[in-house]
């Protein structure tokens, strides 16, 4: 233990240097002095003097202010100064003699010309934050493959055995994704999806309503989730999960067709997040039923956990084909099935505007999960725009999404580099948008 100690303290200290340099770069090329700067940040110039050697760890406001003074964007800063999720921490302590080495291969790069100085130092592109992966030197590209096909197809052409995890958000009452109810989606104008007018300035995502569903439907429901789990049980490993989003109201039609094809069902993944669905008074008598709520307004969204059957034991499942169980949270905290989790933000909206985008600081819990010794391939084969495969990306898993609508597709390929490379805050809200924008330009600049 005194050794990894050692170790750690080195990490730390390597950072303190770099940071250090950074900005005594950033200050000489402002044409500054350390007592004139010191002036301008309110600070002793003999403190400043301790930031330049690495020997002070200056606040997040602090780095604020000298960036703001000698005109550099500060997130470079702000990760060397150790502003990082905890993963990141943790992945620095348990490996105190590799970290060094990939962080000296992210952030070393040559003084740039003066010149140019005035832009501030430029730094490696990097991965999320957010991550264990964070500071290997990886191409992103190299994380995933996604296909334009038809999902049923695609899976017919796979090998036995060959996909580790399946984490998916499919096509609920299949009825919404229809060519026909898509169009009126994106002309606006009903069908399946309720297009809630815009109330008080703000305009209310649509949603599917699937109280509309005829006997018909439902039965076509279950035959495609049926047909649809008999093949992914083929091409998943022994052992492997299923994570498959639904609704309260027709998760039963989902669940029942994967344990008819061979899935164990192993429990749900409750995401407690508040919606706008239910909570209605009956439609065209508001006034006279005042009190009265046809539905309950939603407050969970359950994602069904099923397992392929091991081969053998969990143990012996494990060692053979790395599968079985979920991936802790950590040494001392088991996964579990209770998530909270807000709506999706506007920062991811902003990105993909999917009509069922599922967040980044949620999918990334559960895609984390999926593989519990952190090997393997996730499969989303209803992709949408990307978020399971950012997801995958932004925890350093290998991933290939399937996706057959070809505009959702061009979403999903110009979306998932830049979701994966969201930063997240510890409350799962997405990082100021001065810290954001710094890291984005860093990654895409």
């Amino acid at each position: 233990m005194k050794n990894t100690d050692t170790k750690q303290k080195q990490v730390l200290s390597f950072e303190g240097e770099e940071l250090g340099r950074r900005l005594r770069v950033a200050r000489e090329s402002a044409g500054l002095s350390l007592a004139a700067l010191a002036v301008d940040v309110k600070v002793t110039k003999g403190y400043l003097s301790r930031l330049e050697h690495g020997k002070a760890s200056p606040s997040a406001q602090m780095i604020e202010r000298i960036a703001k003074v000698v005109d550099i964007e500060p997130g470079p800063l702000y990760i060397l100064a150790g502003y990082l999720p905890d993963d990141i921490k943790r992945m620095l302590y348990r490996h105190p003699v590799e970290a060094p080495a990939m962080l000296r291969e992210t952030f070393a790069t040559d003084e740039p010309p003066p010149q140019d100085r005035r832009t501030g130092p430029q730094v490696s592109p990097l991965p999320d934050t957010n991550s264990e992966q964070a500071f290997i030197n990886v191409e992103l590209k190299s994380l995933y493959e996604i296909v334009q096909a038809d999902c049923f197809r695609w899976l017919q052409e796979q090998s036995d055995n060959s996909i580790h995890a399946v984490v998916t958000d499919p096509p609920y009452g299949l009825k919404e994704y229809t060519d026909k109810e898509k169009s009126k989606l994106r002309r606006g104008r009903g069908g399946v999806w309720r297009i809630p007018p815009a109330f008080d300035g703000c305009a209310r995502r649509p949603l599917p309503r699937f109280t509309v569903l005829t006997d018909e439907e439902k039965d076509a429901l279950r035959d495609f989730f049926f047909r649809w789990a008999t093949l992914a049980l083929r091409v998943l490993v022994p052992g492997g999960h299923v994570f498959i989003a639904t609704n309260p109201l027709i998760s039963h039609l989902v669940y029942a067709p994967l344990i008819e094809a061979g899935f164990e069902k192993r429990g749900e993944i409750i995401r407690l997040v508040q919606t706008l669905r239910g909570g209605d008074r009956p439609k065209n008598a508001h006034e006279e039923f005042d009190g009265v709520t046809v539905m309950p307004r939603s407050c969970w969204e359950p994602w069904g956990l099923f397992r392929k059957p091991c081969d053998g034991r969990v143990q012996d499942n494990l060692r053979k084909w790395k599968t079985g169980g979920l991936r802790r949270i950590s040494d001392t905290q088991p996964f579990c099935d209770v998530i909270k989790s807000a709506p999706t933000r506007s920062a991811e909206r902003d990105i993909v505007p999917h009509p069922s985008l599922k967040p980044q600081a949620f999918m990334r819990q559960i895609v984390r999960a999926a593989l519990p010794l952190g090997e393997g391939i996730i499969l989303d084969p209803f992709m949408g725009g990307g978020s399971t495969i950012a997801a995958a990306c932004a925890v350093g898993y290998k991933s290939i999404g399937i996706e057959s609508d070809s505009e959702f597709y061009e979403m999903a390929v110009q979306a998932i580099p830049r979701l994966s490379a969201l930063v997240f805050n510890e409350n799962g809200t997405v990082a100021d948008t001065m810290t954001q924008n710094a890291i984005q330009q860093t990654l895409f600049e």
